[in-house]
């Protein structure tokens, strides 16, 4: 897809990942960037900030939590009715918060499962939509686990799981289902987990945590978004790209289950 003319929702918007990549979409040209975050999170001034350097009404700021259906349901209606139209759904919203876990799966999990049911309904031409691309942001903790964020590592493989599974729908719903793995990312989640003393499971003490996290490589969060354009641009359905250690982002496949057997 070139973005070029598309109108894009982004949940997490106004901070971060979210706010690069809607940054990086209207560089690119896109329409209009929709940005869906909490409302105490200064989102206005954002939006009026990307306003300035691309143009007026170029980005629009919707006050959501993603974790409540209903909030989320009336956001996309609400850039529905500002841009007529939604073109791109790129869902970033997420904690990573093992000690209060119940909240993090209803954001990471069951918001990204909300935005892309929205986006299917809104985008999907099996509704009548024109298709489109739905990019559900997960991690490399996705991909392999993370012991010192176990809970953390399941919303991630779940996304993956999710959206994997949503790409074989796409003779129906004409729909692009890709995913985004980051590795470490310098943002204010990354900064909050590493300084918090609060674990899940008493497995996790802070001397093994200390040593796990000073091993990570981070990298800045405007190199994810120009990753998630790349995988906009040029991802095939299904698609499943990985940026991390600050490098050029890499495509993943998996291969049949069947193909991993081994001797009990």
């Amino acid at each position: 897809m070139n973005v070029e003319g598309k109108v894009a929702l982004v949940t997490g918007g106004a901070n971060g990942i979210g706010l690069c990549t809607a940054r990086e979409l209207l560089r690119n040209g896109a329409k209009a960037a929709a940005l869906l975050d909490l409302d105490h999170c200064g989102g206005e001034n954002v939006a009026a900030g990307l306003n300035n350097e691309f143009g007026k009404e170029r980005a629009v700021f919707v006050a959501c939590d993603v974790s409540k259906p209903e909030e989320l349901k009336e956001s996309f209606k609400k850039v529905l009715d500002t841009y007529e139209a939604v073109d791109i759904v790129v869902n970033i919203a997420g904690i990573m918060d093992d000690a209060d876990w119940e909240i993090m799966v209803d954001i990471n999990y069951k918001g990204v499962v909300h935005g892309t049911m929205l986006g299917l309904q809104h985008m999907g031409k099996y509704k009548g939509g024109n298709g489109g691309t739905i990019v559900n942001m997960s991690s490399v903790a996705g991909l392999e686990g993370i012991p010192i964020a176990p809970i953390y590592g399941g919303t991630q493989y779940a996304i993956v799981g999710f959206t994997q599974s949503l790409k074989h729908y796409y003779d129906k719903t004409g729909i692009r289902m890709l995913t985004i793995c980051p590795g470490l990312t310098d943002t204010a989640m990354a900064a909050r987990f590493m300084s918090s003393k609060e674990h899940a499971m008493d497995l996790l003490d802070d001397e093994t945590a200390a040593i796990a996290m000073a091993s990570m490589q981070k990298q800045p969060p405007e190199h994810v978004a120009s990753a998630i354009l790349e995988l906009i641009e040029k991802g095939n359905n299904g698609a499943i790209f990985v940026s991390e250690n600050d490098q050029p982002p890499y495509a993943i496949e998996f291969p049949s289950y069947a193909t991993l057997k081994v001797p009990i």
